[in-house]
């Protein structure tokens, strides 16, 4: 059994380090947490220049083609800098590729991706609604009408993830009546400028330079060949995007923890009291030992899911895993690493306050940790739980 990353892989791990030392240093990370709604435009160009977008992107449409391990050896160095940027990048190669990728037409494949490798073209993803958070299923409401040569989409999205700054809202709706709702789920592309499309930012105390939104659909109508995918088998189908998008909230997890503990390995050995260093307190030493346990474990499972991905075999239980074992791990580093910098963890002049807060929003989103164990154990076979 070989954990180590190829020649290949160190290199790529080495050039996104740098980059992100340089382009991603933590005065420049405050400034946009404190200013901008989404990433500015140089640093999504300078992104786009590294070949990020390209990665998961197929060759023939102008991409490098990479695995899932490759990009997420790429993707934890940003997530070490900034879960909002590690978010906003995400939306391009984890919903827009995947779904141009897997479920796309061969029109819309040579029309979109071209574009997404070179950074040209922004997703996201609506799915989630008001009513029901993780009970997507029995909640979703959102319906597109057949209206012959188009779709008319009525309804609204909640919590949906840069959608103000995507060119496309790859958007989840129901388009049958009178079927089993598992049957009744499709997909379509909403150009983000569509008439009867508005949005409005929903304030929240994590990921501030990446924001979220809510979306009203009124009588939104687009053209019938921006389906993606099978007609009402959607439900089925986007388990292709939610899988893998575990892997990398798993890997925004896995970011925080890191950034978190290498911030109060720092600080445990520069800051006294008491005569000498914090770091010799025990209570300190026991913070520090569970957070590198914690990121180990999380780092492990995320790069098991992503391996399994690559390889063709099932890893939708690992995914789920490295998820859950992902968040509460950084909420850890979060409470604890606040507390190893005393005053000075509530601080905004100091990094770990913004990592506790953004550690926040990976508990509940995608799926929440409570609902992830009810999954993991109804994958082992138990029956479905919902208490």
């Amino acid at each position: 059994m070989d954990f180590s990353f190829t020649d290949e892989q160190r290199s790529i791990a080495e050039t996104f380090a740098r980059f992100c030392d340089k382009e991603l240093n933590y005065d420049y990370v405050r400034w946009m947490d404190e200013n901008v709604d989404f990433p500015p435009d140089e640093l999504w160009d300078k992104f786009a220049d590294l070949g990020l977008f390209a990665a998961a992107v197929p060759v023939e449409y102008g991409g490098q083609g990479l695995g899932s391990v490759d990009t997420m050896i790429a993707y934890e160095q940003i997530c070490k800098r900034s879960m909002s940027v590690a978010l906003a990048v995400g939306t391009a190669i984890g919903f827009g590729a995947r779904f141009l990728t897997d479920l796309g037409t061969e029109e819309q494949k040579q029309r979109y991706l071209p574009r997404l490798a070179q950074g040209r073209l922004r997703t996201s993803m609506a799915l989630t609604e008001s009513g029901g958070g993780t009970d997507i299923l029995g909640s979703l409401s959102t319906f597109a009408e057949d209206a012959g040569d188009s779709w008319v989409i009525n309804g609204s999205k909640i919590f949906i993830t840069g959608a103000h700054a995507a060119d496309l809202i790859f958007t989840v709706c129901r388009t049958e009546r009178d079927v089993r709702r598992r049957e009744s789920w499709s997909t379509i592309i909403v150009p983000r400028q569509t008439e009867g499309l508005t949005m409005r930012p929903v304030e929240k105390i994590s990921c501030h330079h990446c924001d979220s939104m809510e979306i009203t659909f009124d009588n939104v109508v687009v053209p019938k060949e921006n389906l993606i995918g099978t007609r009402g088998q959607a439900y089925r189908e986007i388990m292709t995007v939610l899988n893998p998008e575990r892997i990398g909230v798993a890997m925004l997890g896995v970011g925080a923890i890191a950034a978190i503990y290498e911030y109060c390995m720092r600080y445990v050995q520069e800051r006294h009291a008491f005569g000498g260093p914090i770091g010799r307190f025990q209570s300190l030493q026991h913070y520090l030992a569970d957070m590198c346990i914690h990121l180990e474990n999380a780092r492990n499972l995320t790069y098991k899911a992503a391996w399994l991905c690559d390889t063709g075999q099932p890893y939708h239980l690992e995914a789920t895993m490295a998820k859950l074992v992902a968040a509460e791990g950084a909420r850890y580093a979060g409470t604890y690493g606040t507390e190893i910098f005393g005053g000075y963890g509530i601080c905004n002049e100091y990094p770990v306050s913004m990592f506790a807060r953004d550690a926040y929003q990976i508990q509940f989103s995608p799926i929440s940790n409570e609902m992830s164990r009810n999954m993991l154990m109804q994958f082992q076979g138990l029956p479905k739980s919902w208490a």
